[in-house]
């Protein structure tokens, strides 16, 4: 059973919809840097709470890439991280950056290697640049299109086992990474163990961002009556892969509250508590479910 989660209180969110992604990773990370400090000033007076970046956002985003730009993180569940010894220049990065801005920090994904595997892997990071959570990506971006998109994570990736969150101050936040946001059994779970908001860095692309990418954020949010935000990286039409973009955040009604556009951008939400307990109260599915019909797939 998951403890009691923080009392839900208002706070800001800033997400960095990144560009100017090269093959470079020494410069991917100052330039994310430099947004996590840009992002942290605020807008128009209120300064972000949680900061987050997109997925894979210090390398070209690509299968054939991850094995390449594969950094050794070493965390362990439960145990302090020594920042000190730390292998991973994106963790000493994103670790410094926190305490910087004065903000928790979601790093997007970085690839991971561990034990000979490659992962998908999202950190997070407390205000005092601590490594508190890491989140695996589960679900394997393997889809072919036909005459539209083919792409097979699992040719260079391994799969995450565990589903995650972690817990601030203001509120109790699931963790997720892109395409598993295509799996509602993983936003239930996260729902019914006491998640206020579920955060996924992600990576659409153009032929599922136009269909799915709004579609699915907003179903996730008015199915399980939470906040939801996705964080993308900027288009580029150079490089081998087209992100979507349309970085946003949706409300626990499915009403969205901030979205960009395909370039680089800041957007900036106020997440509110009241419309969280207002969804509830008008639409009480959260004390309807026939569990006597169908079974609670957060029971373990």
């Amino acid at each position: 059973m998951a403890s009691p989660a923080p009392t839900f209180k208002a706070f800001n969110i800033a997400l960095i919809q990144l560009g100017g992604v090269t093959d470079n990773k020494t410069d991917n990370l100052k330039h994310a840097h430099e947004m996590i400090l840009k992002a942290a000033a605020g807008e128009g007076g209120s300064k972000p709470n949680v900061i987050v970046l997109p997925e894979c956002f210090n390398s070209p985003y690509g299968h054939v890439h991850f094995p390449n730009y594969a950094e050794t993180i070493a965390y362990m569940p439960n145990e302090q991280y020594d920042m000190a010894k730390s292998q991973s220049d994106s963790v000493k990065m994103l670790s410094k950056a926190a305490q910087e801005a004065g903000a928790w920090i979601i790093g997007g994904s970085i690839p991971e290697t561990d034990d000979g595997k490659v992962y998908n892997t999202c950190t997070v990071y407390s205000p005092k640049g601590d490594l508190i959570a890491i989140h695996r990506k589960l679900h394997l971006f393997d889809i072919d299109i036909p005459g539209k998109i083919k792409f097979k994570e699992s040719e260079t990736l391994t799969g995450g086992n565990s589903l995650n969150f972690f817990d601030t101050d203001f509120a109790r936040i699931g963790l997720g990474i892109c395409y598993d946001i295509r799996f509602p059994e993983m936003a239930m779970i996260a729902a019914r163990k006491g998640c206020h908001a579920l955060i996924y860095p992600g990576a659409f692309n153009m032929t599922t961002g136009p269909l799915h990418w709004e579609l699915l954020q907003r179903a996730r949010a008015v199915d399980n009556q939470i906040y939801f935000a996705t964080c993308s990286p900027a288009r580029d039409m150079s490089a081998s892969y087209h992100a979507w973009g349309h970085s946003m955040i949706v409300d626990p009604m499915g009403i969205i509250l901030g979205e960009a556009t395909e370039e680089e951008a800041i957007t900036h939400a106020h997440i509110d508590p009241m419309a969280w307990h207002e969804a509830r109260k008008g639409i009480p599915v959260t004390v309807q479910r026939r569990f006597d019909v169908y079974p609670d797939v957060s029971v373990e």
